[in-house]
């Protein structure tokens, strides 16, 4: 028997050892902010991506339909030569423009069955739409006045669309019609309609003024599309690529997207988490550098560059560029191509260790959302190929969104430090006693059945209770711990190390001198004296359960009875622990303890609480 006993509590100290209760603690807290973030609008793909996204330090984001509203309105044309707010041009242009816009698309105007004129395709498209319409165009009488022969869907390389169409009452002839970003479509032009409706050659002067047209509309946060015509000379088939060039410029439309509600407060909560918001978009330089500002991202000494320049450095180049990166530059790539973002994203990781977040909708954003830390896919916008390569899915497609996703992501990381801290306190403390006692007197203060109970209080418990704490806004006022910052902190060190050695010391006291403080005499002192021990150990573990929520704030109680788990864990612990004292002795080898002993014991563990809060203006 006395070696079964040896076995015993040589097995229990191992089993209190080993913190089988770890990978417990971080499953429920990730499985538990996982369904709170749902609620968030984020659905999360891959669970580990709940603590990453905490980590983060550099979120790269697109603007349109994540930091805009994606509900897009034309409120600007140049046509034939001329700004104006929408209105109608001259009657040759008019013509152009409405076969242009009703033909070069991939969206549709249909009656609903109540009768009502629907717009169907992405919200660029339906903005053109609308704006012909407005324009007094009638979509099906302008696609039966022609025949068309090939339609090219957007290209997000080439950032253009095109289509040719067969114009029956002329004679059969062919006509090209493109359509895409105004800069790229302008440069493709060698004619322009004047402001006497007449074809005239696009020389300097005019060259520059549709420029200069398309930077005022950019630095008023409007998104820019060129339209233009070509005709086609000689025979066309379907299989034949739409011309490139030699077109004529009918005119230059000015889209608003307005910034989100909101944006512009998140992305103030990132800077003082220490987070750098990028904006990765296909825009014009201006539009994004215009909606950058409005958004805060980018600030007067920030930086944006286009894709083609960012293409063009050298390894060398990118090495002395990306630093500035990570602080304040390139907050803003503009007309960047889905392998700009792939590039960035790289670079940020692997050569400066930043933990990024990319966001992305279509099915070219994949490898820049594979290569991240954590992708985020667009739920709405995005296609099925993005979401499968995201981590986490943002159901709104809102910039806010992954802002609390990030404050989620925290809360986890925390929740998780908390739990080991309470954990570590618990594990040095009775395995000091018990082992340092056993090797001493061959018996321990703690008995096996005890051990183990103290093994669910600081395992299953504790993992309920601290990993299950919601996050606050406290958590978005500290910096990133990024890639490289160590899990167990200083500070968790000097609460574990402080604590566990305030109840060693309560422990040994009693042990040394418990029969004569409790003035214990008798056959059963010996069995009175192991149960305040454990007693006192077990209302120490209690109280530092409550000090471990916040491991830098004093206090402790902010918040506590709005977490119904806690409250919960910590009333099941005190009940069972009262159950195992007066009525389980047999059982657990204790015995009944006075009105007095319980009052001393739960005082021993209070002590704790100020002790912990003492050991908090420790500088570390």
């Amino acid at each position: 028997m006395e070696m079964l006993e040896y076995f015993a509590i040589a097995v229990t100290i191992v089993v209190v050892a080993v913190p089988e209760g770890l990978p417990l603690a971080v499953t429920l807290s990730l499985a538990f902010a996982m369904k709170k973030m749902m609620n968030d609008k984020a659905l999360v793909r891959h669970l580990a991506a709940c603590e990453t996204m905490g980590s983060a330090t550099t979120i790269c984001s697109d603007k349109t339909g994540t930091l805009t509203t994606n509900h897009m309105t034309v409120v600007k044309s140049c046509i034939c030569m001329s700004v104006r707010e929408v209105g109608n041009p001259s009657k040759f242009a008019l013509k152009l423009l409405l076969q242009s816009i009703f033909n070069n698309t991939g969206g549709e105007v249909v009656m609903s069955k109540e009768g009502k004129r629907e717009i169907l395709g992405t919200p660029t498209e339906a903005a053109i739409l609308e704006f012909g319409l407005s324009l007094g165009g009638d979509f099906q009488a302008e696609r039966e006045a022609v025949k068309l022969v090939k339609l090219e869907p957007f290209n997000s390389t080439k950032k253009r669309m095109g289509a040719v169409v067969e114009l029956p009452v002329e004679g059969g002839r062919l006509r090209a019609h493109s359509k895409g970003a105004s800069e790229i479509v302008l440069a493709s032009c060698e004619k322009v309609i004047n402001s006497k409706g007449e074809v005239v050659a696009l020389d300097d002067s005019s060259l520059k003024f549709l420029q200069a047209t398309i930077d005022q509309f950019a630095s008023e946060a409007l998104r820019t599309l060129c339209l233009a015509y070509k005709e086609v000379q000689g025979g066309f088939s379907p299989n034949d690529l739409i011309p490139e060039s030699g077109y004529t410029c009918i005119g230059i439309v000015g889209i608003k997207d307005p910034v989100r509600p909101g944006v512009k407060e998140s992305v103030a909560v990132c800077h003082a988490a220490g987070i750098a918001v990028r904006m990765v978009t296909g825009d014009n330089i201006n539009t994004a550098k215009a909606i950058a500002r409005e958004c805060g991202i980018l600030t007067s000494d920030g930086v944006a560059i286009e894709g083609p320049v960012f293409r063009e450095k050298s390894q060398a180049e990118l090495l002395e560029l990306i630093p500035k990166i990570q602080v304040i530059v390139l907050k803003v790539m503009a007309r960047s191509s889905p392998l700009d973002k792939h590039t960035l994203v790289k670079h940020l990781r692997t050569t400066f260790d930043d933990v990024v977040a990319v966001t992305g909708d279509g099915t070219n954003d994949a490898p820049a959302l594979h290569e991240a830390d954590i992708g985020l896919a667009m739920g709405i916008a995005g296609t099925e190929v993005a979401k499968e390569s995201a981590d986490v899915i943002i159901l709104d497609d809102n910039f806010s969104t992954i802002v609390t996703v990030a404050k989620w992501g925290r809360s986890v990381y925390i929740n998780i430090q908390k739990f080991v801290q309470f954990q570590l306190t618990v594990n040095v403390v009775a395995l000091v006693v018990n082992f340092s006692s056993a090797c001493m007197t061959g018996s321990a203060p703690l008995t096996a059945v005890q051990l183990l109970w103290v093994n669910m209080i600081m395992d299953t418990l504790g993992a309920l209770a601290l990993a299950t704490e919601p996050p606050n806004n406290a958590l978005m006022k500290r910096p990133p711990v990024g890639r490289k910052g160590h899990f167990i902190t200083n500070v968790m060190w000097r609460n574990i190390l402080g604590q566990s050695f305030y109840q060693f010391l309560i422990i040994w006291k009693l042990q040394a001198s418990g029969k004569s403080m409790f003035e214990l005499e008798g056959s059963d002192s010996d069995l009175v004296l192991n149960t305040i021990i454990f007693n006192s150990f077990v209302f120490c573990q209690v109280f530092n359960e409550i000090s471990s929520r916040e491991m830098e704030s004093i206090n402790v109680f902010k918040g506590m009875l709005n977490n119904y788990v806690f409250v919960m864990v910590l009333v099941a612990t005190v009940a069972f622990q009262i159950i195992i004292i007066e009525f389980l002795g047999t059982f657990a080898n204790t015995t009944h303890l006075t009105s007095h002993q319980w009052g001393a014991c739960v005082l021993i563990g209070f002590i704790g609480m100020p002790i912990a809060a003492i050991l908090k203006l420790v500088p570390v």
